[in-house]
């Protein structure tokens, strides 16, 4: 079992009788499908349809939600909470006993039983401690968000970010900046960040239309280079045409976010991915529905 501190997190509580009623209207996932026990991705969007804020949302009793997302974005975080508020009945804090972390298993043999006896003894057994499953990952990779009063990390920052990038999954402010990337930039339209089909929220409209027309052409992938790659040298190339940006990185492995149709195009041609002079291989995450390769490719034997 790997535990990491992850001090660069905090968790805003929202809390009070219309809690979940604000949130569904406001934010972009669907709190219906949010069960006890999961912490699942979550946004709230510009008018434009650009991601405002990112965070982890889980449920902490009864009309009560916790809003996991970076530290250096909290305050502003609650203060266009509270702006949205108007007259519902919620608070929103920020409590400085609760830190966030992040676990998941090294032993694919070990029972759940197991798992849990091994979270609480990590942890040392504060029963004010949640461990929910993380569903921006694989269910079968065994990934979980900690919420404790301490944590007594075994891993390393590094470790948890070479498993982000193994899965695909990507956060702002190392993947992408906020108010730059529209939700299906970053896959939320795959791993339940966006309710498609709940009502209306702030910015649903340029989600649904990006959706229903299949207009999203940036995308986040997983990347390979031949060499370690260099956090100085993030922009991605073919010949002389621009693909996209590095995110996340430790050694030769990275994510990024590219343009798919440019991609495509540049397998077609034959032309080598580049960054910093390093060459690359990308990958689509295997939880996600779509293609870099050529159109031409599909067709081939019809």
């Amino acid at each position: 079992m790997s535990l990491v501190h992850l001090a660069d997190r905090a968790v805003i509580r929202a809390e009070g009788p219309d809690a979940e009623a604000l949130l569904q209207n406001t934010l972009t996932l669907d709190l219906n499908q949010l069960a006890e026990g999961e912490a699942r991705p979550g946004a709230l969007l510009t008018p434009q349809g650009k991601i405002m804020f990112d965070f982890v949302i889980s449920r902490a009793g009864e009309q009560a939600f916790r809003l996991d997302c970076r530290r250096d974005i909290a305050e502003d975080f609650i203060r266009r909470l509270t702006f949205l508020r108007v007259r519902a009945k919620v608070n929103f804090s920020l409590p400085d006993q609760e830190v966030v972390g992040a676990g998941w298993q090294t032993d694919s043999s070990a029972s759940q039983t197991d798992s849990a006896s091994s979270r609480a003894d990590s942890t040392g057994g504060e029963t004010d401690s949640a461990f929910l499953a993380d569903c921006r990952f694989p269910e079968g990779v065994g990934v979980f968000r900690i919420y404790a009063p301490k944590i007594e990390a075994n891993a390393s920052v590094s470790e948890w970010d070479r498993l982000r990038i193994e899965h695909g999954v990507a956060e702002s402010g190392t993947d992408y900046e906020l108010q730059d990337a529209f939700p299906h930039d970053v896959l939320f339209d795959f791993n339940g960040g966006v309710g498609l089909r709940k009502g209306c929220y702030v910015g649903q409209e340029v989600v649904s239309r990006m959706h229903h027309r299949r207009t999203a052409r940036r995308r986040v992938v997983i990347v390979e280079g031949a060499l370690p790659l260099s956090p100085d040298e993030r922009e991605i190339t073919a010949g002389s045409k621009p693909l996209g940006q590095l995110g996340t990185i430790v050694d030769t492995h990275a994510l990024a976010i590219v343009r798919i149709d440019r991609v495509a195009e540049a397998k077609a041609a034959g032309e080598t991915i580049l960054a910093g002079g390093v060459e690359l291989s990308l990958r689509v995450p295997a939880w996600a529905d779509f293609s870099l390769e050529p159109v031409e490719t599909s067709a081939e034997g019809n």
